[in-house]
């Protein structure tokens, strides 16, 4: 009797998210954000120092802030205190601020060896690299806020872009300019991206005492 060969089973892969917690990342709040500048300036470490501020300041993606040249803050030895670059995913420019501590921190970590004939601000360690990658940053991230003792699966590269943009609309409710801070094309990406209409609904919530 001829045996039938049954079809080969293709094992299926594993998800690469299995046992991630999905969804949007909280933003830091500022003692947190003042505690790991506390632990970087502490243990000397100038381009996790510098990448940390900028990230906070710029309110950047990952992939555009591990990408930003020397040239792209830095002008005749000089820090620029607004700064303009193109988005990869909407290909439209969108302007930021570097705050004194943040061009201090730029400016020492551009000044330092490691830095010798850079081109981009953040290089990678590997010579097949020119600068970090997302995934390499996304690590950095979860090791920041780690070490200050927050979860880090609640937490991602968008938690920095997040913050000073959460801050902001915290203290002013200016929707308009969050959205233009962040490169948004439409306010509604804005309301989504900050949570606001679930933020608001707490806050009224919270308010009402039965």
């Amino acid at each position: 009797m001829p045996r039938v060969q049954l079809p080969a089973v293709t094992p299926k892969r594993k998800a690469w998210n299995k046992g991630r917690i999905v969804g949007q990342k909280r933003p830091l709040l500022p003692k947190q954000v003042w505690a790991i500048r506390a632990r970087l300036e502490l243990a000397n470490n100038l381009r996790d120092l510098a990448l940390f501020n900028v990230a906070i300041d710029s309110k950047l993606r990952g992939c555009d802030l591990v990408r930003l040249s020397v040239v792209d803050l830095v002008k005749e030895d000089r820090l620029r205190e607004r700064v303009s670059v193109i988005q990869s995913k909407t290909k439209r420019p969108v302007r930021f601020e570097l705050t004194e501590n943040t061009r201090e921190t730029v400016l020492a970590w551009v000044k330092s060896p490691e830095m010798l004939a850079c081109s981009f601000m953040f290089p990678s360690r590997f010579h097949d690299r020119p600068h970090i990658s997302t995934r390499q940053y996304g690590r950095l991230v979860h090791y920041w806020v780690s070490s200050i003792g927050l979860e880090p699966s609640g937490y991602g590269t968008h938690s920095l872009r997040r913050t000073k943009a959460a801050e902001i609309y915290r203290k002013t409710g200016n929707l308009r300019a969050v959205q233009l801070l962040l490169g948004h094309i439409k306010v509604d990406s804005t309301v989504r991206y900050l949570g606001v209409e679930l933020e608001d609904a707490l806050s009224i919530a919270e308010s009402i005492d039965l």
